[in-house]
């Protein structure tokens, strides 16, 4: 028997076959993977679309660094908003939803492209949603507050207009409070000075909530001096309320003004809060350097209410009593006229009771314009024996 002569040699051949059939089918399986992967930096998209570029066409030019697409194969298009990521390729985050804001802003949602090296292509939405936070109080003709009312007992009117929706109704009871105690320390209040420190100590000590409430004491004659920032601490307040020294004018504008602007315009968190100023004085101003009005705009910017306890002991309602009925009306607070010094923590309680007694409104008004101009509220409860008690009106945001 003769034995094949090229056996070994055909045997090298088969093998060398085979492995070159297993590199042409991993080329093969490879390169439609490779002409899938995205490109070394992710085009911006554009607003129109783009056309897309021919066999013998070079493709159009991207603002970015991209890999041009291979021969044979269709270029690669911008990914649509709504389209499923590939695979390797990350999913595109779609913009959170804006939280809504105590105020009222701006409806439209600007896109803001642009920035200088590694933020080239990052695209960013700033959205703004206009929502109203209303807070409200109804009492009887006793002043009795009434509870346990519906969205369908009210009526409210925005800048002359009903809102385009409501988006939320409910009586709030533990809404968090910032509360900043306001107290004039003048030469007109010497005598009672004593009194209204232990009322506002024993108001603080009963109304503040450690976990959830904080609070900061202001006294002012000529000058506001805060003796006690904000704070949860029982012992630190206190200590602030007995820092306050009598003596000097008055300067009641220039305190309300200086505490909106500093203290509750800024205490904004991620929650809802409920902010307030209780203000003790006889109402008489005689050094200010702004406007009872633009004392009043600086509440309402800040959204803060104003509680006014008047000092003034006579029967007779004096300017400065005005002063006081004025600031609280248009805030949405109430101002208290106790008959004597000993019934100053009365008011106080009165205060308090209120304050945790009270109904929340979220709404989105009609026509709404960021244009920075102030929008009028009109509140009222549709049994007219109730009173409702409200801010006059907000402060658009500006664009």
């Amino acid at each position: 028997m003769i034995k094949p002569f090229f056996t070994p040699p055909a045997n090298r051949l088969r093998r060398q076959g085979a492995k070159f059939s297993f590199a042409l089918a991993t080329a093969l399986i490879a390169a439609p993977l490779f002409a899938q992967q995205p490109p070394a930096q992710p085009t911006q998209p554009s607003a129109t679309p783009a056309a897309q570029p021919t066999q013998n066409q070079p493709a159009q030019k991207s603002p970015t660094p991209a890999a041009q697409p291979a021969q044979n194969q269709p270029a690669q298009q911008s990914p649509a908003p709504a389209s499923q990521p590939t695979q390797n390729q990350p999913a595109q985050k779609s913009p959170a939803p804006a939280q809504a804001a105590p105020s009222a802003k701006a409806p439209d949602a600007q896109q803001d492209t642009g920035g200088s090296g590694a933020d080239i292509g990052v695209t960013t939405l700033k959205t703004t949603v206009n929502e109203v936070d209303l807070i409200f109080t109804v009492t009887d003709k006793h002043g009795h507050y009434i509870p346990n009312l519906k969205q369908s007992d009210f009526a409210l009117l925005d800048d002359g207009k009903a809102p385009l929706r409501v988006n939320s109704f409910h009586q709030q009871i533990n809404l968090p409070l910032r509360v900043g105690i306001v107290i004039d320390t003048s030469t007109s209040i010497h005598s009672r000075f004593k009194f209204e420190q232990q009322a506002a100590i024993d108001f603080l000590l009963q109304i503040v909530k450690a976990r959830s409430d904080r609070a900061f004491v202001m006294g002012f004659d000529v000058t506001p001096t805060v003796t006690a920032n904000w704070t949860n601490d029982l012992d630190a307040l206190e200590t602030g309320v007995n820092k306050l020294a009598s003596g000097g004018g008055t300067a009641l504008y220039d305190a309300v003004y200086s505490a909106c602007r500093d203290k509750l315009l800024t205490a904004r968190g991620q929650e809802p809060v409920r902010k307030a100023i209780i203000l003790l004085s006889d109402g008489d101003d005689n050094q200010s350097r702004v406007y009872l009005n633009e004392a009043i705009k600086e509440c309402q910017r800040s959204e803060t209410i104003i509680y006014a306890i008047s000092t003034n002991w006579t029967p007779s309602r004096g300017a400065g009593d005005k002063v006081m009925s004025e600031l609280a009306a248009e805030t949405g607070g109430q101002v208290l006229f106790p008959p004597s010094i000993e019934e100053v923590s009365t008011s106080f309680k009165t205060i308090e009771e209120e304050l945790r007694s009270q109904y929340a409104l979220i709404y989105t008004p009609a026509d709404f314009k960021a244009d920075g101009a102030f929008r009028t509220i009109y509140l009222y409860c549709n049994d007219r024996r109730y009173q409702v008690r409200a801010k006059k009106g907000y402060f658009a945001p500006r664009e």
